[in-house]
């Protein structure tokens, strides 16, 4: 599991990376998710069997959650549900990132939208 001593940096990267997916499709979210803002607990990794953290995000209007797996990495969803600016029709449903927390990886979700 993540050392305490270096959560705090690793957490405030996987907020920072999840604002960077949303920007890139041109969605600003403000200062949201915010660190530490989240809720954990420990988890039992049904794969591994290894014990990580579970951070999660209810601020509002948007809910979210990290995994802080046993060997390091970390996987993030932070929902947007906004349309995706200049192409009608989509919507941002979600960001995720994912990996090391100096080399997170990312993606938003979107999906076909008709707001009729």
């Amino acid at each position: 599991m993540i050392d305490p001593a270096n959560r705090h940096s690793a957490g405030v990267a996987v907020c920072l990376a999840l604002r960077n997916e949303a920007s890139r499709c041109g969605i600003d979210l403000g200062d949201t998710p915010a660190w530490p803002a989240a809720e954990f607990r420990e988890e039992v990794d049904a794969y591994s069997g290894e014990v990580g953290l579970l951070g999660i995000w209810r601020d509002g209007a948007r809910y979210g959650e990290v995994r802080f797996l046993a060997d390091g990495r970390v996987f993030a969803e932070y929902q947007v549900m906004a349309p995706l600016p200049g192409k009608p029709g989509l919507f941002v449903e979600s960001v995720s990132v994912w990996g090391h927390p100096g080399a997170l990886k990312g993606d938003p979700v979107i999906v076909e939208w008709d707001p009729t």
